[in-house]
């Protein structure tokens, strides 16, 4: 009795473990694909003689390469963790990036950092298999709240992330940031190694195979996973459309004597500091009443706020509407995580993981761009109306499918 005692203990020992060190991890690499968003074209800017349409082209590819190729690469990593393990995919993917982030260091033209920005893009996978592991970990009716932890790791670190890079250009140039954030993923992969523990094996009497091409056939809720992944890229979509302008609106509407270099960073902390302080509390209530019911609120609070803030003229409305736009994001990708954790069999897991991510970074790439043609035709304003649309859309295709999940626990 003592003895299962003592191994249900050193289980759950090791997954508080597991979910502290990916939580750091996750946070690390969200910091590794934002961190440089600031001073990119500056940095591009001296890699090169190029005039300005040359220079935005350049900053363009160089920041949209890594996304393209973490979405084409992201569900074969994914096939891989199911085969042989996710640990293995979280020291491959750590290491890789902290290799390929400090060799950005050294680049001498543009074409070796853009190269080396899509070898970054293809060793990715932290996130998702991080997820994937904390997930089969968990147990499904605590699956809500272990996976928002994680979640404001991978949020705050990707929203945070372009504040601390910022800083740490500031302190220790271009080339510096690239070296320390290249540091802080090896202390990544050395804190996986030693600490990241991992006991699951895929399940042998399972119909569903690693080598199977068509996995998603056996599945019962397809519809399903493909309505979480669309909510996935349309969160995606409507975090980063306001990247490509957010300084000039900014600038527009601030009537202080702050500068607005800083007043930008704050604007952009805002959502991050909001996820890491709801999104596990939100996981937990999830758990509780349902994760389909959370990430409906998290739909209409999205849209309360998208609307306002396409009228906001005080820069401190500003920063209030992105604080809550980081409380809705805090009710919305835990429970897209929970629901994708639980429709789905465990030997499958870092598959569907996967495949969210991919849809994420498709969110990430599209995002800038749908943000820019739209401020171009509608001003600055019409990115946030164009958002409450997306979020709208996404709604109505939500409840269609789930109405039958929601039809299930009323009964």
């Amino acid at each position: 009795m003592s003895k299962n005692t003592d191994d249900i203990y050193s289980t759950e020992k090791e997954a508080k473990r597991n979910l502290f060190v990916l939580w750091f991890g996750v946070f690390m690499a969200g910091v590794g694909f934002s961190a440089f968003m600031p001073f990119l074209p500056l940095y591009i800017e001296q890699l090169g003689h190029f005039n300005t349409s040359t220079l935005n082209t350049f900053s363009s590819i160089t920041f949209a390469v890594t996304f393209v190729m973490t979405a084409i690469i992201s569900p074969v990593w994914g096939k891989l963790a199911d085969k042989y393990g996710r640990r293995p995919m979280l020291l491959r993917a750590s290491l890789g990036m902290a290799i390929v982030i400090a060799a950005m260091a050294f680049v001498t033209n543009v074409w070796e950092l853009i190269a080396l920005r899509a070898i970054q893009g293809l060793f990715g996978g932290f996130i998702s298999n991080a997820t994937a592991l904390i997930a089969t970990q968990t147990p499904k009716n605590k699956a809500g709240k272990a996976l928002g932890i994680i979640v404001t790791g991978t949020t705050s670190g990707q929203l945070i992330g372009p504040l601390i890079g910022g800083i740490i250009a500031s302190a220790f140039s271009y080339r510096g940031t690239f070296l320390i954030t290249g540091a802080l993923l090896f202390l990544v992969f050395i804190l996986t190694f030693i600490a990241v523990t991992e006991t699951h094996k895929p399940s042998a009497s399972s119909k569903i195979s690693t080598e199977d091409p068509h996995p998603f056939k056996h599945l019962a809720n397809k519809n399903l996973l493909i309505g979480m992944f669309l909510t996935t890229t349309v969160i995606q979509i409507v975090n980063t459309s306001i990247n490509p302008i957010m300084a000039l609106f900014v600038r527009e509407i601030n009537h202080t004597h702050w500068s607005t270099t800083l007043l930008v960073g704050i604007v952009a902390a805002m959502p991050g500091i909001s996820t890491i302080i709801a999104a596990p509390r939100f996981g937990k209530l999830g758990d509780k009443i349902g994760p389909q019911y959370v990430l409906m609120g998290g739909f209409v609070l999205a849209f309360l706020v998208q609307v306002p803030t396409a009228f906001v003229s005080s820069i401190f409305l500003l920063m209030f509407f992105r604080l809550m736009i980081g409380i809705s994001d805090a009710t919305m990708l835990p429970q897209i995580n929970s629901l994708l954790t639980k429709s789905v069999p465990r030997e499958m897991t870092s598959r569907i993981f996967a495949y969210n991510q991919s849809f994420s970074s498709i969110g990430n790439v599209i995002g800038p761009i749908v943000g820019a043609v739209i401020a171009n035709i509608f001003g600055y304003r019409g990115i946030f109306i164009s958002g409450a649309i997306f979020i709208a859309l996404n709604f109505i295709h939500f409840l269609t499918t789930t109405k039958e999940m929601r039809n299930k626990k009323s009964v």
